[in-house]
């Protein structure tokens, strides 16, 4: 029951945040949009709130399950921020990432947000196909 009851109980956790983000704001839920609001919007107050809640959420659980994960990457920190930072040009360019996309895009019937999950889910699969 365990292995159903978690991923059911954060599904819906994060649908009534997107739902509760959205009629509060007026915008969309997706952790791009979010973070860019948080570094060059005047109004920060929402999106720190927003970042703190995952930090603290995650932690809390975490805490209250006793369950760790280990990071295990061994990775140079040289190539993880270069990482990032395409994966941040990408989210740009895309119009958004894959929790904006993925929640808010698909619960609004949206060709283009349809569209990119389809386009993500395939790069997704294909990735782990050819490195396996």
């Amino acid at each position: 029951m365990e292995t159903i009851f978690n991923p059911l109980v954060g599904g819906l956790l994060i649908g009534l945040t997107a739902t509760i983000y959205l009629l509060v704001t007026g915008k969309v839920i997706g952790i791009s949009g979010i973070l860019s609001q948080l570094v060059f919007s005047k109004g920060r107050f929402l999106p720190f709130l927003f970042i703190a809640g995952l930090i603290i959420g995650g932690s809390a659980y975490g805490i209250l399950t006793e369950q760790t994960v280990a990071f295990p990457e061994t990775r140079s920190p040289l190539l993880l921020i270069i990482s990032g930072l395409l994966v941040g040009y990408g989210t740009r360019l895309g119009g958004g990432c894959t929790s904006g996309h993925g929640v808010c895009g698909i619960s609004r019937l949206s060709p283009r947000s349809i569209a990119a999950t389809i386009i993500f889910m395939a790069t997704a699969i294909i990735t782990v196909a050819v490195l396996n």
